[in-house]
């Protein structure tokens, strides 16, 4: 055969090779799919998600709740304000030590600003740690140490976001472009010069948006740390709950959902203003 011949033979067989390797990796993908599909499945029927008949026998429940929340009462509001107030200013405060903290850790917890392997694995276990204890325990906790009001949820907040804004500032830095800070180590940089000028001003945006995000969360999260005893709008609502006061317990809601549109907004604005 002469090579005109064979070349064509050669086309077919790569052809066919990269057909079989495509069909194999569908295989594996559906194969992946149906495993990750079931194990959903199990999960599902475990908690009882699939009991028809216990689901059926709650609605009713549910439905006599909410007749018992209707109309929403009101007239406490006045003494709703300052709780809320403490609500707000708790998120604001627990977002800005998680902000404080979280800036160090990450560039501690990023492959190409850590100083070696050893501070990057210490710097994760710890980031994994703080997100591994949900703000309510940290809450108990520091309830238990500093007594009642604002400051265990601010301590509780902040703890439990540095593990999350952390490891998101992390991953941003790692993410950044290695041209500007090949250039500034070319300038002869320090390695503080370098992150300053080099990493910096291509995550500040990633960090205001981490930052915004994570104050919507929190103060979604307080409005609830009153149930440990850490003020905010949290105890009154958690007191109209054990009073079986429906009413109150339903504007208290509209007022948290109120309060949440206006930080989702404010956040949005804050979010536009630093890109």
């Amino acid at each position: 055969m002469t090579d005109l011949q064979i070349a064509p033979a050669r086309d077919r067989d790569d052809a066919d090779a990269v057909l079989v390797e495509e069909r194999r990796g569908r295989h594996a993908t559906a194969l992946q799919v149906l495993v990750v599909a079931l194990a959903v499945l199990v999960c599902v029927w475990i908690t009882g998600l699939l009991d028809g008949d216990r689901l059926s026998e709650g609605l009713p429940a549910i439905g006599v709740m909410t007749s018992e929340m209707i109309p929403p009462d009101f007239s406490r509001w006045q003494a709703w304000v300052r709780p809320m107030l403490d609500t707000i200013a708790m998120s604001v405060a627990g977002t800005a030590l998680a902000v404080l903290f979280s800036l160090p850790l990450a560039f501690l917890a990023a492959r190409n600003t850590a100083p070696n392997m050893l501070v990057f694995r210490v710097a994760r276990m710890v980031l994994n740690a703080l997100r591994a204890i949900p703000e309510l325990i940290l809450g108990i906790v520091f309830v238990a140490a500093v007594g009642f009001g604002m400051l265990p949820g601010v301590l509780a907040l902040g703890l439990h976001s540095v593990g999350m804004v952390g490891k998101f500032f992390a991953e941003a830095i790692e993410h950044a472009h290695p041209a500007p800070i090949e250039a500034a180590e070319a300038t002869g940089a320090s390695r503080l010069q370098v992150i300053v000028h080099g990493v910096c001003p291509q995550v500040f945006a990633q960090f205001a948006d981490v930052t915004m995000y994570r104050w919507e969360y929190n103060f979604r999260a307080s409005t609830v740390m009153g149930m440990v005893g850490a003020g905010g709008i949290g105890t009154e609502l958690v007191g109209s709950l054990r009073l079986l006061d429906y009413p109150q317990v339903a504007a208290i809601l509209i007022v948290i959902l109120i309060a949440v549109t206006v930080v989702d907004g404010l956040s949005g604005v804050l979010r536009q203003r630093f890109k």
